[in-house]
């Protein structure tokens, strides 16, 4: 535990037992945690004006109580998970919703009969446990900023894997192509993975990250095909709500795209453990991720999720979320691959 977090961890404690047994928190009393929120601002660069100041550090106050309830709930064997200090920690749960969850899964075809949809074998036998990141088909964390751009980085997630599987070369994929060139799609208002890969089949490629970066806005299309870095045949839809097809997918195919539902509290400020939340729908989604692994935690099975928020948020980048418990967030109910 890093010094940041162990003062987190001691202070919130502190906060918790004052408000139980003294009738107020040490958050009440703003001057006391002021040089923590100095140290906040510094660690994720936070600059206000005076007049929004105050506002975050309200946010800030009321998120971080949240944090330390549930954490000490936590140590009591309430929560699987615990939370953590992050990014946005100064947001509002609103701002955090209309910011950040960009996924219209409105926008998919009903006409299952023009789908390619999964096909499991049951007889197969699956690994136990896999993590394509140590198989070398999954690049670095990044993040999507203040922009509902997570269909694209889910899109370019699964791409990238399959463009390593087939030429054994990892190339990261720009968000930022199909962001201003995907006319299906909206940019920072959102969008939804299989009109990505059905742009990037039809437009015969999608340039690297590093001849289109990443903007975090809405702009021009600049597509170059001389630097394309992949190609796409089209995509497969996994069975809805099927978490044996989503298995299987994963250990044979590689990193799949998903949509869940993210608009819980317990998921914007998630640090580690295995994330479970009775309030979580079991088919509507409203954000994009890629499913790169599965695996067993304390004899809890579950599905090992790279987010698009960069590696400030959750472990290191990464949740864990419940495998096998009803298709926990609809993980499996919105899921797919492309075909490269």
């Amino acid at each position: 535990m890093n010094l940041v977090c162990l003062v987190w961890a001691l202070l919130g404690s502190i906060a918790f037992w004052k408000k139980a047994v003294y009738g107020y928190s040490v958050l009440d009393q703003s001057d006391s945690l002021d040089d923590v929120w100095e140290l906040y601002k510094t660690t994720h660069n936070k600059q206000y004006s005076s007049s929004e100041e105050y506002i975050r550090r309200s946010n800030w106050n009321q998120n971080v109580e949240i944090i330390d309830k549930h954490n000490l709930e936590h140590d009591m064997d309430m929560h699987s998970y615990r939370m953590g200090i992050n990014q946005y920690t100064d947001w509002t749960f609103e701002e955090y919703k209309t910011t950040l969850l960009g996924l219209h899964a409105s926008s998919v075809s009903d006409d299952v009969s023009s789908r390619l949809l999964f096909r499991p074998r049951f007889e197969l036998e699956l690994p136990k446990e896999i993590d394509w990141r140590t198989l070398g088909a999954v690049t670095p964390v990044k993040d999507q900023g203040r922009c509902g751009s997570c269909w694209a980085f889910s899109s370019t997630g699964s791409l990238e894997g399959q463009h390593f599987k087939k030429t054994g070369k990892l190339v990261s994929l720009s968000e930022q192509n199909l962001m201003d060139c995907d006319t299906d799609n909206h940019g920072c208002n959102g969008g939804w993975m299989d009109n990505s890969f059905d742009y990037v089949e039809t437009n015969g490629g999608i340039d690297t990250e590093n001849s289109y970066p990443y903007e975090g806005k809405d702009d021009v299309c600049r597509y170059n095909k001389t630097s394309s870095g992949s190609t796409c045949k089209g995509h497969v839809d996994i069975t809805v709500g099927d978490e044996h097809a989503l298995k299987e997918a994963v250990a044979n195919v590689g990193p799949v795209s998903v949509g869940i539902d993210a608009a819980h509290p317990g998921f914007m400020h998630y640090r580690s453990g295995i994330f479970y939340d009775s309030s979580c729908s079991h088919s509507a989604a409203d954000h994009g991720v890629l499913v790169v692994g599965y695996g067993q935690e304390n004899g809890y099975d579950y599905w090992l999720v790279k987010n698009s928020w960069n590696t400030t948020w959750g472990d290191a980048g990464y949740l864990k979320m419940a495998r096998n418990v009803d298709n926990m967030c609809a993980i499996a109910s919105h899921a797919s691959y492309p075909l490269v």
